[in-house]
């Protein structure tokens, strides 16, 4: 089992700056990926962001490439999003997420397994 704690969120402008992070407790195994998702009201949950934990290889979605930085910490029970020139379209809850194992697709909602309750991100224009 694994617990996950996000904070981090909160309100910036439009061009400014925040890091998400998730604190993770119980086993994460070299094979799982961390990832970040973010829901904006009326809209599905989407992946954002996500880190293989055994090689530290990342993934993005292309809105946030060059943008947001996803990393790993703390032998991999810590995870953090730095997001940098946000825009009004990044405001949503953001989630994150321990898939188990390898995702088929690393940034597919349904590839993982455990799920933090979410910090939310207001961007104001």
């Amino acid at each position: 089992q694994v617990q996950l704690v996000e904070s981090g969120g909160g309100s910036v402008q439009a061009g400014g700056s925040l890091r998400l992070s998730c604190e993770a407790s119980g086993y994460i195994g070299y094979y799982d990926f961390m990832g970040w998702f973010r829901q904006a009201p009326g809209k599905e949950r989407e992946g954002v962001a996500a880190v293989y934990t055994g090689t530290d290889s990342t993934f993005y979605a292309d809105s946030v490439k060059g943008r947001f930085t996803i990393s790993q910490y703390d032998a991999k029970n810590t995870v953090y999003l730095e997001m940098n020139n946000v825009t009004p379209e990044d405001t949503a809850m953001y989630y994150c997420a321990v898939s188990v194992g390898i995702p088929t697709m690393p940034l597919r909602e349904s590839d993982y397994k455990y799920w933090g309750q979410g910090t939310q991100v207001t961007v104001s224009s």
